[in-house]
């Protein structure tokens, strides 16, 4: 495999560029026990940049949901957390995508439980890099970082239950962290 890389970090201006889902990551972020910062992720995402239209767009799949506990993994899949059998995908779709010396600022509709709501997530664009595979096709690909944090009341995700000391043992802020690794085909 070959690599020839650009420190541009500018939207690509032609092409529709897919998620690569085996090198990209949708995870999240919460206060847990109101002193530790619990992470997950999903292991099921796609999404697409389309150039030409100038948006982003992705989806995870809620029962790809990894923690490291089994018992707490189908306790987020039930109507408490994430209610995968009415809502079995989180969705985003941008209505603005802005790059500038490699910041990134996207702003859209995130759908989480049915509940749509227009967040704006922050960052950093990395690329092009032109990739030479061994298989003999070459692929332009660029990173996408993003972070963003929601309060997840917003989405109808109310549970809760309290500490010894009174304090809630979950946190209400949600950080939600995109790595995102997107290609587009080489013609010719």
């Amino acid at each position: 495999m070959s690599v020839e890389a650009s420190e541009t970090g500018q939207l690509p201006a032609t092409g529709v560029w897919t998620v690569d889902p085996m090198h990209s990551t949708v995870a999240f972020r919460v206060k847990h026990h109101a002193v530790g910062t619990f992470r997950g992720r999903f292991a099921e995402v796609e999404g697409s940049y389309d150039a030409a239209a100038g948006t982003l767009s992705g989806t995870a799949r809620v029962e790809s949901v990894q923690v490291p506990i089994p018992m707490l993994r189908e306790h987020l899949l039930k109507e408490d957390f994430f209610d995968a059998e009415r809502n079995p995908e989180i969705t985003f779709v941008s209505t603005s995508v802005v790059a500038e010396d490699g910041a990134l600022s996207v702003e859209g509709d995130l759908t989480l439980r049915g509940v749509t709501k227009r967040v704006e997530a922050t960052g950093t664009i990395a690329g092009p890099s032109r990739v030479g595979h061994p298989d003999g096709t070459v692929h332009d690909h660029i990173g996408m970082d993003l972070d963003l944090t929601i309060d997840r009341r917003d989405f109808g995700v109310n549970f809760n239950n309290e500490l010894v000391d009174g304090r809630l043992n979950l946190g209400w802020d949600v950080g939600l962290e995109f790595a995102l690794e997107l290609s587009s085909p080489v013609e010719g």
